[in-house]
């Protein structure tokens, strides 16, 4: 890495890569000042444009002069240590070489967006105008008028002044006037998290002096109390450990007046410190699994292969025991002091699977995908930095984490249409992407499907990747019985009760009255697909995506599913004015409403991506689920 050790005497560049649609990176002057602290990886802070403020990525470092007359120099340096391992470097060269866009889009999907500061622009008031405002409107005089009260504004904050959405004629108008300036401010969005800890004050270590102090205390109860409950929540007899604020005031039920009192009296020490968004769990990673003579001898099958082939397919059917297998061959990865990235196609497959794997890897297990928030995926970035997780779980979007010692790639349900990258850029398939990653580290990938997709077993029987099947259940049960049902013929016949047919009717019955639960999948959420008139067959279309806008009950709206597009339901046709409109087809909140008018003594839950918002919401669904708290 070359980095601050070139001759001071020498001017030194740096190469920045933007988190935009640009072609190539930008060289940048290092100044003098600047020249120690950065190196390939860190954040640096570059003006791009007359006025733009970003934050980019260090390349590449050298002392060649760019064939420009003048070269911008650096603003700042970040990061105080890099945030992009090298290997990334080529990983996003890859994919944006492989899937035709731009190195600085790879860039923008792969950092956390607390990582990627824009400058804000902040309006000024221009002293050298004077104070004549006789020539200003009356929206130009009230700008001119607060910024000459308050130094700086931004533009939310003209829109609140003048209570107008779009003021970019003000201020242009004011910009031409040179009544103001516009200054670039950098904003961070990241922000660590702090939270309030209380201590008792270092001169009080002696039981004589707490003797004393609960004497002095006698006259405030309240104060005592709270005394009384530090040192009950204390560990190891440790009377100078940090208790969190909160905590204390819950356990003692006091006021935070009460509190502030023991704090001006010298006798608590309140302290504000850093802690984490995510709560690792702590448990220990003491369980241990049993294979079947079948997994054993695959699990072997598939260290073999690993020795001549960097792929192995694992084609197990549903309850083989795949799962086991990962498992397995991670805690080996892991006890060579290498990572592990296990890729799962949607968030909804986590809950169980983190929960089953947490029993073996405990506070080494890192999640990531997209329901957590910026700040959360920054932690997590960091922490992977810090060699604080061995293996990560999450959807595609784990790919760009900062490995360094990665040994094995898992991508289970490998044929799922989920893994695909479709809008914006970068379009890749993170199976692919995935494989060529596990290359870059020298890694070896496991690709498992009970139903392989066509590519994936075609290189298998090329013999270009290993294939490894297992072909009986675990529990060695016979699989389940697949029924298909004619439903044109049960339509014509009239034994459909709605969309239900009188086959599913039945056994939804049959496992009520044995108490058992059921699920019902549906491949369309919302009530209806789309809103048809019966008159000439029009439909509610969306302006932007020329598709069907899918009905929902109880928001009462149309809404596209591709690009959010909301309107209301249309009463009478646009194209014949006909009040004859009808809902066709049916999705999972209409089957969820149905289900409660034939079954108004079950409880029946819904879950799809309407009514789950938080990363915990899948959680809920399925725990309530196991519990037995509501039947699908």
């Amino acid at each position: 890495m070359i980095q601050s050790e070139l001759l001071q005497e020498e001017k030194m560049y740096a190469e920045v890569l933007l988190p935009l649609a640009l072609p190539r990176t930008y060289t940048y002057a290092v100044p003098e000042l600047l020249q120690k602290a950065i190196s390939i990886g860190k954040r640096v802070e570059v003006q791009f444009g007359s006025r733009r403020i970003y934050s980019g990525i260090v390349k590449n470092i050298h002392t060649t002069a760019p064939q420009i007359s003048k070269v911008k120099e650096l603003l700042s340096v970040i990061d105080e240590q890099p945030i992009i391992q090298p290997l990334q470097f080529q990983f996003w060269k890859w994919i944006a070489d492989y899937y035709c866009c731009y190195e600085g889009e790879v860039m923008n999907a792969a950092l956390p967006s607390g990582f990627k500061l824009e400058s804000e622009s902040k309006i000024c008031f221009n002293y050298s105008f004077g104070t004549d405002f006789s020539s200003l409107d009356d929206d130009e005089y009230i700008v001119a008028e607060a910024l000459t009260v308050k130094s700086e504004l931004d533009i939310n904050e003209i829109q609140k002044l003048l209570n107008k959405k779009s003021v970019r004629k003000i201020i242009n108008s004011l910009l031409a006037m040179k009544v103001i300036k516009l200054k670039e401010e950098m904003i961070q969005k990241y922000k660590p998290r702090t939270e309030n800890f209380i201590q008792l004050h270092d001169v009080l270590k002696e039981e004589a002096q707490l003797s004393g102090l609960f004497e002095e205390l006698k006259r405030a109860p309240a104060q005592e109390k709270l005394l009384l409950a530090y040192l009950h929540l204390v560990r190891s007899g440790d009377k100078h450990q940090l208790i969190k604020r909160a905590e204390l005031l819950k356990k003692a039920d006091a006021k935070d007046s009460e509190l502030k009192g023991l704090i001006s009296k010298g006798i608590f020490v309140q302290k504000q410190l850093e802690v984490d968004r995510i709560n690792d769990v702590e448990n220990e990673n003491n369980s241990t699994l049993d294979l079947s003579e079948q997994q054993t001898v695959s699990l072997e099958k598939i260290k073999t292969d690993f020795k001549e082939k960097e792929v192995v397919l694992l084609h197990g059917i549903t309850g083989s025991g795949k799962t086991a297998l990962y498992i397995k061959l991670a805690e080996e990865i892991i006890a060579d002091g290498k990572q592990v990235l296990f890729l799962v196609p949607e968030i909804a497959l986590t809950s169980q699977l983190v929960n089953r794997l947490r029993k073996f890897f405990g506070e080494k297990l890192g999640v990531y995908h997209s329901k957590f928030n910026p700040q959360e995926r920054v932690e997590i970035w960091n922490k992977l930095l810090l060699s604080r997780y061995n293996i990560i779980i999450g959807a595609r979007s784990a790919l760009f984490l900062p490995f360094s010692k990665l040994g094995l790639v898992i991508v289970d349900e490998e044929h799922d249409s989920s893994y695909k990258q479709y809008d914006p850029a970068p379009r890749y398939h993170a199976r692919d992407a995935a494989i060529y990653l596990s290359h870059l580290h020298g890694a070896k990938t496991i690709l498992g499907s009970a139903t392989p997709s066509l590519e994936s077993y075609f290189n298998a029987q090329s013999e270009k990747y290993s294939l490894v099947e297992l072909k009986e259940q675990f529990s060695q049960q016979a699989l389940s019985e697949i029924i298909p049902i004619n439903i044109k013929k049960e339509t014509r016949e009239r034994k459909m009760q709605s969309h239900f047919s009188s086959v599913l009717m039945i056994a939804i019955k049959k496992a009520l009255e044995q108490d058992e639960q059921i699920i019902l999948f549906q491949n369309r959420r919302g009530y209806s697909p789309y809103l048809e008139c019966r008159t000439c067959e029009w439909v509610p279309q969306c302006p932007n995506c020329d598709v069907h806008l899918t009905y929902h009950k109880l928001k009462n709206e149309l809404c596209c599913h591709y690009c959010g597009f909301k309107r209301n339901p249309v009463a009478k046709c646009e194209a014949c004015g006909s009040s004859a409109m009808q809902v066709v087809g049916f999705g999972t909140e209409k089957i969820e409403d149905e289900l409660k008018t034939f079954f108004p003594e079950v409880k029946v839950g819904r879950m799809d991506a309407d009514n789950i918002r938080t990363r915990s919401g899948h959680d809920k669904i399925i725990g309530d689920f196991e519990e037995k708290n509501c039947k699908y």
